[in-house]
């Protein structure tokens, strides 16, 4: 990770992005990840046909944050962010063309719950997707009948992992996100960096590595008692070897954690405080 050569920055002004929303998963067997994030996790499937599930977290109030859909080779599909305004993407168009990036728009979305819609492959590699129009879903957040113990409360943040962390945290920058806490050695060199655009711990985190690839999906409980009974639940039904690590406390952002994963390999955190 020396050595860096910097994304240029473009002079067209960048999306003004709003928090991240989703993310958008391919996934090999369909019916066994619907279960494992319905049946296990609690998420509130949306809409649904014989291809792809559309999940919220239970306070949310947009279409969704999780997509599920059916293909040969699990794979993240985008990254997928909110923006303020429609004119933002706009700006997304001319700031992804600027840096010879591929482009593409619909105005019906790629998805369902979604209008106007870029899909860009950003210059790590990465594919991300922007909107601003979006259906709005009924928020359960007073739907106690509906919780479990183990509710989980919102998405929080992704986790990507680029061999180029320095680079990737200048692009983020020229994005509008803002470094929260980051892991430096004793040179100042930065191997990871936590990023956010709302008024949390991060939005994204860059972690140095093989990629880009996605580490990790987080969806966010009120409290840690809610991950344990998460865990509980995960050895009552057999399915304890879904655990990949944790429960525990991380050292950076000092949030209570447990590393899952998805039928499919799919690695999902669950975060908070």
């Amino acid at each position: 990770m020396t050595g860096s050569t910097r994304i240029p920055t473009p002079s067209s002004p960048p999306p003004d992005i709003v928090r991240c929303a989703s993310m958008d998963l391919v996934v090999t067997d369909l019916a066994a990840s619907r279960d494992f994030y319905v049946d296990v996790l609690g998420l509130v499937v949306t809409e649904e046909d014989a291809d792809t599930v559309y999940l919220r977290t239970l306070e949310e109030f947009i279409h969704h944050n999780l997509v599920l859909r059916r293909g040969p080779v699990a794979a993240a599909a985008a990254f997928s962010y909110r923006v303020r305004t429609p004119e933002d993407l706009d700006r997304a168009v001319a700031f992804y063309s600027e840096l010879g990036c591929r482009v593409e728009r619909r105005a019906e979305g790629f998805v369902r719950g979604l209008g106007d819609t870029v899909r860009v492959e950003d210059p790590l590699g990465f594919p991300q997707e922007l909107f601003h129009e979006v259906q709005h879903v009924e928020r359960l957040a007073w739907r106690y009948d509906l919780h479990s113990p183990g509710a989980l409360v919102r998405l929080d943040h992704f986790n990507q992992v680029t061999p180029d962390v320095p680079r990737a945290v200048a692009h983020m920058e020229d994005l509008g996100f803002r470094v929260t806490e980051d892991i430096q050695d004793a040179e100042g060199t930065t191997y990871a960096a936590w990023m956010r655009r709302k008024p949390t711990v991060h939005d994204t985190a860059m972690t140095g590595g093989d990629g880009p690839r996605m580490h990790h999906v987080a969806f966010a409980t009120h409290e840690k008692h809610n991950i344990i009974a998460i865990c509980d639940r995960l050895g009552a039904l057999r399915l304890s070897d879904r655990i990949e690590r944790g429960p525990g406390r991380h050292g950076v952002s000092n949030a209570f954690y447990l590393y899952l994963r998805d039928p499919d390999g799919h690695r999902v955190e669950i975060y908070t405080q």
